[in-house]
């Protein structure tokens, strides 16, 4: 088949499963959990509940696919906020004021405990923990942040506590959580 032909049927099946994957995210939304069904998903997405079976092989695959999609949009956020300008202490905080805003959009209760045990999640833990280490350890460094703790143990500590913004109710209130974790990293006078 010529490559145009090709090209052309490739981003029919990505716009389908993205499609797809927007309704899954409007049905939790919506209802929660249990409102995903392939009959309610296939219906809104406007597709034969045959060619959802083509992409999808049930309910918990689409919303593991669709969190799949949510994770790594979330590292690429991340990693752009951690490119920015700025010393390693700046975009270490930056990087932690977003993680910590993503963390309180997070879904709680049945939806995590079935979105969380995924082989991505895991790998997107290790990519971020990287990703905090390296800022440490560059602010560490340049003698912004402490030094005589290895910045694998900070940034497991940074990740740890700023979880703990997934049950803050403001913004304010996850501005004063970061605040607190970076005070932990600041240098301890000798």
């Amino acid at each position: 088949m010529p490559k145009l032909w090709n090209e052309t049927i490739d981003a029919h099946r990505h716009a389908v499963r993205e499609a797809i994957l927007d309704t899954a995210a409007k049905l939790v939304e919506a209802g929660g959990l249990r409102a995903v069904t392939m009959s309610k998903v296939a219906e809104q997405t406007g597709i034969g509940r045959a060619t959802l079976y083509k992409y999808f092989s049930d309910a918990e695959a689409v919303l593991l696919a669709w969190h799949e999609r949510q994770v790594t949009d979330h590292l690429h956020q991340l990693a752009e906020v951690r490119d920015r300008s700025g010393t390693p202490a700046e975009r270490l905080e930056a990087v932690l004021q977003t993680y910590a805003a993503i963390a309180r959009q997070r879904h709680g209760g049945e939806l995590a405990t079935l979105l969380h045990q995924g082989e991505h999640v895991t790998h997107a833990e290790r990519h971020l923990a990287g990703m905090v280490q390296a800022l440490i350890a560059e602010g560490a460094a340049e003698g912004g942040l402490r030094a005589d703790v290895p910045p694998a143990e900070l940034a497991q500590y940074c990740l740890h506590a700023l979880t703990a913004a997934g049950a803050l109710t403001s913004e304010a209130a996850t501005r004063r959580l970061v605040e607190v974790t970076l005070g932990g990293l600041r240098p301890v006078p000798r």
